[in-house]
C-alpha cells in the first residue's frame, strides 16, 4: 500500500546524517542538523545575560551576609568586653568589702608595733597579715609633712604655725588605706596652717612698700 492510499498525503523523508560522504569519502558540509545544533548554541548564548544577572544577584547576597556576620561579630566583642568589665569590677568591690572589714585589726597591729608589743608568734602572724593584703593591692598611705588634701586626708584637729608655708599634715592620727584608685579610708591627720600673723605682717610691709613709692 502506497503512502498515498494510506490516507498520508506525504512521503517519508529519510536524512542521511553521516558526516563522511560514502561516495566521495569527503566530509560533508554543515547540514540541516548541524544548523539545529548552531540555532541551539546561539540560544544558550542568549541566555548567557541572564546567567550573569543571577551571579550578581549572589554577589549582592553575599555581601549583604557578610556584612550581617562583621555586625554580629563586633556586637559579640563589644559584650564579650562589657562582661570582663563588669566581672573586673565585682570582684574589685569584693576585695575591697573584705579588706574594709580588716583595717581595725590592721590599725592593732600599727598599734602594737608603735608601743614595742609586737614579738613572737603574734609578730610573725601579723607580718603573714599583712604580706597578704598586700597581694590584694592594700596599701597605706600618709605621712608627717605631706601637704593636705582633702580629698585623701581627713583632718582631725587644726592649728596655726610658722613653720608651714601651707596646710600642712603634722601628724598622722591614723593611716590611710587605698587599694590601687579607691580610697577605703582617708588619713586622719593633724593639720597646721601658716600662722595668721604673718599675713598682717606681709599686708603692712606692701602698704608701706606702697607708700614709698608715692613719696618718690
Amino acid at each position: 500500500m502506497s503512502p498515498r492510499e494510506n490516507g498520508s498525503g506525504e512521503e517519508p523523508v529519510i536524512r542521511d546524517n553521516r558526516k563522511i560522504d560514502p561516495e566521495t569519502g569527503r566530509a560533508r558540509e554543515a547540514t540541516t542538523a548541524d544548523d539545529g545544533v548552531a540555532q541551539e548554541e546561539s540560544s544558550s548564548v542568549a541566555q548567557e545575560p541572564e546567567a550573569v544577572t543571577a551571579d550578581g544577584s549572589a554577589a549582592d547576597l553575599l555581601a549583604e551576609r557578610t556584612a550581617d556576620l562583621q555586625r554580629l561579630q563586633a556586637e559579640f566583642s563589644n559584650y564579650r568586653k562589657r562582661v570582663e568589665r563588669d566581672r573586673i569590677t565585682v570582684k574589685e568591690q569584693a576585695v575591697a568589702s573584705v579588706l574594709t572589714e580588716l583595717l581595725p585589726v590592721l590599725d592593732d597591729i600599727g598599734r602594737a608595733r608603735d608601743h614595742g608589743e609586737l614579738t613572737g608568734g603574734f609578730a610573725k602572724v601579723s607580718e603573714s597579715l599583712e604580706a597578704a593584703v598586700g597581694k590584694l593591692g592594700l596599701a597605706t598611705y600618709g605621712t608627717k609633712g605631706d601637704p593636705f588634701d582633702p580629698t585623701v586626708h581627713e583632718a582631725l584637729l587644726h592649728s596655726y604655725s610658722a613653720e608651714v608655708t601651707e596646710p600642712t599634715c603634722v601628724e598622722i592620727l591614723q593611716p590611710g588605706y587605698r587599694i590601687n584608685d579607691r580610697i577605703l579610708r582617708p588619713a586622719r591627720v593633724a593639720v597646721a596652717e601658716p600662722s595668721e600673723e604673718e599675713a598682717p605682717r606681709d599686708a603692712a610691709d606692701d602698704s608701706g612698700a606702697a607708700d614709698g613709692s608715692d613719696e618718690n
